[in-house]
């Protein structure tokens, strides 16, 4: 198997654990796994922390020692961001998108605790202009004599890329360890990142799996392209891989009201999974995609007909629960 020659630091507990599921309906494909990237940490927990140890290292190899990122006002990404900001001794600033002042909870709570920089940005602005206020404020940073480093949203560029490429490899390893193969993996897309790695891994090492992304924001068109460029800046630092738009699977319908916001069902869905498996799916990113591929399945869609073993990947978010309390 390939090795990564990349820089990385070790933030998260890794390996996690996949675990068989079996309680939900039984209509549904029987042979569903769970990985449970939920459990990566605590203040670091979900998939967010496999991109920050390779996006990290390449800031401290740059003797940067402010880190400048930014996400919704319940991100996971930044929460995560600040947390390991702390414990490496870097200064964070979060830039967030709010219209109105929020109420701490959840992730917000996490990042004020965690003493981040917080500047809150119009979503408006957000939506159009977030680099340039990005190069802005380090330009800013520049002048008090600090170094910055910026990270995309959901860390989904080339380096962070690595985190998910690593994740499949490690996927890999564990199939050894329980004698079985996952012929389908699936997870949510919320910025591309996740999914990018896990596609480009399953490429570059010939592996022929089916990899299958739930969009929980915009549309599978949008997602195309956004991952197939975060290809392009990847294979940069990793080197060529033969990557063509037939090996992109992602399944529409599932982003409900839009990234954040929840509909009944799907909330319904989360205390359902919840009372059946005893593992709790968050209501920005997993519940959307659990919701979506066990709907597709009891449909029985085709992209899902010849899958034996389906693996997904449960990338945490647990903290969004805590300001929905009122809509549960």
């Amino acid at each position: 198997m390939k090795t990564i020659k990349q820089a990385r630091l070790k933030l998260a507990n890794l390996p996690t654990r996949i675990e068989k599921l079996g309680k939900m309906p039984t209509e549904v494909q029987p042979n569903l796994w769970i990985k449970r990237d939920d459990q990566t940490g605590l203040e670091l927990s979900g998939n967010k922390v496999r991109k920050l140890e390779f996006a990290l290292a390449q800031a401290q190899d740059q003797g940067c020692d402010t880190i400048i990122t930014a996400g919704g006002i319940q991100s996971n990404h930044c929460r995560a961001t600040a947390a390991a900001c702390v414990r490496l001794g870097m200064s964070c600033v979060l830039l967030l998108s709010s219209d109105e002042k929020e109420a701490l909870d959840g992730n917000y709570l996490l990042d004020d605790l965690l003493g981040a920089r917080i500047l809150y940005i119009p979503s408006a602005d957000f939506a159009t202009r977030l680099p340039e206020i990005m190069a802005s404020v380090a330009e800013k940073l520049t002048v008090e004599g600090k170094k910055s480093y910026l990270i995309p949203i959901g860390a989904s560029n080339g380096i962070g890329t690595f985190g998910y490429f690593a994740a499949f490899m490690e996927i890999l390893e564990q199939e050894q360890e329980l004698g079985i193969t996952f012929d389908t993996i699936v997870c949510a897309v919320g910025s591309g990142g996740t999914y990018a790695g896990l596609l480009l891994a399953n490429a570059a090492l010939g592996t022929k799996r089916q990899i299958v992304g739930i969009p929980i924001t915009k549309d599978a068109a949008y997602f195309q392209g956004r991952v197939l460029d975060i290809a392009e800046e990847f294979s940069q630092l990793y080197g060529p891989i033969n990557l063509g738009k037939d090996q992109v699977h992602l399944m529409d319908g599932y982003a409900g009201r839009g990234y954040a916001l929840s509909t009944r069902q799907e909330l319904e869905f989360i205390r359902t999974f919840a009372g059946a498996e005893g593992i709790i799916l968050d209501p920005v990113y997993t519940g959307k995609a659990m919701y979506g591929l066990i709907s597709e399945l009891k449909e029985n869609d085709p992209l899902f007909i010849k899958s034996k073993n389906i693996l997904f990947i449960h990338t945490g978010g647990i903290f969004g629960l805590f300001p929905k309390r009122h809509q549960f």
